[in-house]
């Protein structure tokens, strides 16, 4: 039988994710909004002093919803780009996979790249999933070329630029996959 502090890390670790799966499903089912402690608390069953214990707040959910979002994308994207014959079809596949992942998940893409958080990108403390979801965007591209990086930060760039303006109506749904063609017919390429 398991020491007792074995027990209760598991019992820890299981109450965590759940609070974290309580707060994704509110928020796909009413918006972010609505995801207050109080709310998750009663939904979870436990008190709000507990959710305390694990979270600093709305916004540390926020943050642990977003990680389990990037490692979902980045596994999405990994299958995409692995699944294409050559650079340019993973390119678009790639971003496929992101347009997809976006309109069918808003509350967690919201919560991955629209809602504050302290996840930092860029930077020597970013978390594995993100750096993971980069990854696949710079493995689309020539490992010789210098500028992979900066090329797939524009191809990322332009792909929330689309799902945000297209989720909002600011730009015409019926025009994605012209938009996606350009996008991967200049960068494709792009030395």
């Amino acid at each position: 039988m398991p020491p007792v502090s074995e027990r209760r890390e598991r019992e820890r670790a299981h109450r965590h994710q759940m609070i974290i799966d309580s707060a994704r499903e509110l928020a796909e089912t009413e918006g972010w909004e609505a995801v207050t402690t109080r709310r998750l608390a009663e939904r979870v069953e436990y008190s709000q002093p507990v959710l305390y214990s694990h979270f600093h707040g709305k916004d540390a959910i926020v943050a642990a919803v977003a990680l389990d979002g990037f490692a979902e994308l980045a596994a999405d994207l990994r299958g995409a780009r692995q699944a294409a014959p050559a650079p340019g079809p993973a390119l678009r596949a790639v971003c496929d996979a992101y347009l997809r992942f976006a309109s069918e998940r808003p509350a967690l893409y919201q919560a991955m790249f629209v809602l504050p958080t302290d996840l930092r990108f860029a930077s020597a403390e970013t978390p594995a999933p993100l750096r993971a979801c980069f990854d696949e965007f710079v493995a689309c591209f020539d490992p010789g070329n210098e500028r992979r990086e900066l090329v797939a930060e524009v191809v990322w760039s332009a792909l929330h630029g689309i799902t945000v303006l297209s989720a909002s109506g600011r730009i015409p749904a019926a025009w994605q996959e012209e938009r996606v063609d350009l996008l991967v017919t200049r960068l494709a390429r792009t030395p």
